[in-house]
């Protein structure tokens, strides 16, 4: 399961063609829907017109699938060999995986992108790849039966061979590839694809592949690309976001040791050297001449805070207005809140770096990246290469969650690469990559309800606060020099990707599990007021829009049970008539955590139901009190994500997800002072210790819906049942992020 160095794919393709007696199975995935063409290619053969973003190969030295979508922790490698195998009918550890390059043609159809997001590999992958495994699995019975003499039907495919009862006789896959080759293949439409009651693998607990080689140190990170003559650059960058450069003096650290170039590049003035040390240490020897304009000197959290202010006082972006929610609460308001989330960073365990090597009008780049679109394009823009001139080779990931979308890294690294003739590794220190992430912005949020005689809802009323990633997005691709459909290409991403088609607001990622809350409401009116003024570099953080949304959505359904006097549970089971699935996870984490029976002495307990990825999550969180100090002690996870492939898996996705919320919950926030992020390292930005992580109890409802997310839908849930916990602990209503005691309303 070791990364392999990358081929394009016509390389690929005639590399495979020209070993002997290769089967080879192109994986087509259509834009908008999960349909499989494929084709067998003998060695004689071309390749196939079409452009296919997953081969399965066939040969005597085994069975290789590969595959587009970047392996960060989340076992992708190991579910996506899963879905292969079962339908071929081999054991996943035969299965060599190999990373695809970087071209237009590995777009993922969910996101119309070559990016791994939106908790969408197994989901986009789930029946194209099944339908490959068992074309493959066709054309090779149909060679056995013909190498036997025998009716293709007294055959069965088992174990990676091809098996004649009645004779006793076996055939290896290995034996039949050769002739496999030379057979027309299926139709992927009309192949048989196994029941799920005969799957011997999908919904079956599968250790991860790669996990052996993991403790053995022997996948390559992005941090440990080596390569001849590299030379290693870090980068002074601007004190604060808008600063402007005015000049350097690099005439000291250019005579240090080991130094090669001191250059200017966009970002700030990179020192390349032989070594990271020597590169750290030449850097703090430039003088640099930074100016802060007025604006920038003069953001900081208090400024934000009164933008905000100001917003919530305007008519925002209508994305969702059914009723006269706004007539009907401007008689009567039974209940008003407000929630504040700060910015948050990604802290992702492998600082940022990138590899990039510009060499005879080509450029190489070796990167723990989630956009390979992306690295590709603007690695073309910059060095001014045609796209066919970039080659990506994409390493694990030490961890992404969004961070490893953005494109920083290999703008350093391909401009550092352009004025050396040697490749470069650019790194991140942890300070660097804390103070010049791109960050979860800063939300607000102002819900107003109204309740009948039973204390049911009756208007609903929903104004989200708060900077626009996609505005920023869209703005980062706005390069005249850029390929026409660039903007077009991450502006279907953002929409496909949250998968809100609303007529008018700005920005679908702002208001996902605002707009689209799922409770049973009269009258519902939901806005957005976008912070355009806002300087703080903003990026996709794992589970993006619903982190904030849920806090305030489920916050506020549990400040009116309370209202209602109605127990939380059976007020939100009330409210989700209309939504069935939400209702099954909600009821199966109730009891799961015995909600019917009084929680231990002094514990406190919240519940939440949330759906995010077209995934459904509802955690009950038990929390108790050490002095002001907030402790979980549990967190109980009921998840409905339709068909489980890898049910393990999931179970993990869900723990991590928990400790990786809790760090947001709980834990210092990003603060902004003088247009500057003020925490540098982790003493000032703490994560999540081992003696505070709760204990994880996970349910996975049995489904036969088409698979969805697993990465993300764990996070936002976590935030409001620990809220909620308190307030049934304490009587006191925390509405701001991190929870503390001291801040209660």
């Amino acid at each position: 399961m070791d990364n392999q160095p990358m081929l394009s794919r016509r390389q690929l393709l005639e590399g495979l063609a020209a070993g002997a007696g290769a089967l080879v199975v192109g994986l087509r995935l259509e834009t908008g829907h999960a349909a499989t063409d494929a084709a067998p290619m003998a060695t004689e053969g071309t390749p196939a017109p079409w452009q296919p973003n997953a081969w399965i190969h066939i040969a005597q030295d085994g069975i290789t699938l590969l595959i587009d979508r970047s392996e960060m922790g989340q076992g992708v490698l190991t579910g996506l060999a899963m879905l292969l195998a079962e339908e071929l009918e081999v054991d996943p550890r035969a299965v060599a995986v190999q990373m695809a390059p970087a071209e237009r043609a590995y777009d993922n159809p969910a996101l119309h992108a070559q990016v791994t997001g939106g908790s969408s590999s197994i989901r986009v992958a789930f029946e194209p790849l099944r339908r490959a495994g068992a074309q493959a699995r066709e054309v090779l019975l149909q060679a056995a039966a013909q190498r036997l003499g025998v009716a293709v039907q007294t055959l069965e495919a088992r174990d990676g061979q091809v098996m004649h009862a009645q004779s006793g006789r076996a055939l290896a896959y290995a034996e039949l590839a050769a002739a496999a080759a030379r057979l027309p293949l299926p139709d992927a439409d009309a192949v048989r694809l196994k029941e799920p009651a005969s799957f011997r693998l999908i919904g079956h607990d599968m250790p991860r592949l790669d996990s052996p080689g993991i403790v053995h140190g022997a996948p390559i990170f992005g941090i440990d690309v080596q390569l001849p003559g590299l030379q290693v650059a870090v980068v002074a960058r601007s004190p604060a976001f808008g600063a402007e450069l005015r000049g350097f003096d690099a005439s000291h650290a250019q005579g240090m040791p080991g130094v090669t170039k001191v250059v200017r590049i966009a970002s700030g003035v990179a020192v390349i050297a032989a070594s990271y040390p020597q590169a750290l240490a030449a850097r703090s020897a430039i003088r640099m001449d930074w100016r802060l304009p007025d604006e920038v000197a003069a953001e900081d959290d208090a400024s934000i805070a009164r933008r905000y202010e100001a917003l919530a006082r305007e008519d925002g972006k209508v994305a969702r207005d059914e009723g006269s929610a706004r007539e009907t609460l401007a008689r009567h308001v039974a209940l008003e809140a407000q929630y504040d989330l700060p910015f948050a960073a990604h802290v992702t365990m492998e600082p940022q770096n990138a590899t990039a090597h510009v060499h005879d009008g080509r450029v190489t780049i070796w990167a723990p990246t989630q956009n390979q679109g992306g690295t590709r394009l603007v690695a073309a823009h910059l060095a001014g290469v045609a796209l066919e001139q970039v080659t990506v080779h994409t390493t694990q990931l030490g961890g992404g969650f969004g961070r490893r979308f953005e494109l920083d890294m290999i703008e350093d690294a391909v401009a550092c690469a352009m004025a050396v003739p040697h490749p470069v590794k650019v790194l991140y220190s942890r300070e660097d990559d804390m103070t010049h992430d791109f960050y979860r912005p800063a939300m607000r949020h102002v819900l107003r309800g109204a309740l009948d005689e039973h204390g049911m809802p009756v208007a609903w009323w929903h104004k989200v606060i708060g900077p626009s990633i996609a505005e920023r997005a869209m703005s980062a691709m706005a390069p005249a020099a850029l390929p026409d459909w660039a903007p077009g290409f991450v502006g279907r991403m953002l929409g496909r990707g949250v998968g809100l088609y609303f007529r008018h607001a700005t920005d679908p990622s702002a208001v996902e599990g605002a707009a689209d809350v799922p409770y049973t409401l009269p009258q519902v009116h939901v806005e957005y007021c976008p912070d355009r003024q806002a300087r703080i570099p903003l990026g996709f953080w794992r589970s993006v829009g619903n982190s904030h949304t849920a806090f305030a959505v489920e916050s506020f359904i549990d400040e009116l049970a309370h209202k209602a006097g109605i127990d939380p549970f059976q007020y939100r089971r009330r409210l989700l008539v209309q939504a069935p699935r939400h209702r099954a996870v909600l009821e199966a984490v109730a009891d799961l955590a015995r909600w019917d029976q009084p929680p231990p002495s002094g514990t406190g307990r919240g519940i939440v139901v949330h759906r995010s990825f077209e995934t459904f999550v509802a955690q009950v969180a038990e929390v108790h009190l050490e002095g002001n100090e907030i402790r979980v002690d549990k967190v109980y996870v009921a998840v409905d994500c339709g068909q489980v492939v890898n049910p393990g898996q999931v179970t993990a996705q869900m723990e991590g997800a928990v400790a990786f919320a809790l760090t947001a919950t709980l834990k210092g926030p990003i603060h902004i002072r003088q247009g500057a992020v003020v925490e540098q390292n982790l003493n000032s930005y703490p994560l999540l210790r081992m003696d505070e992580m709760p204990e994880v109890i996970v349910r996975l409802l049995p489904s036969h819906e088409p698979p969805t997310g697993a990465g993300e839908p764990g996070v936002p849930p976590v935030a409001p049942a620990v809220a909620n916990a308190i307030f049934a602990l304490t009587g006191k209503r925390l509405r701001r992020l991190p929870l503390q005691l001291t801040e209660a309303a």
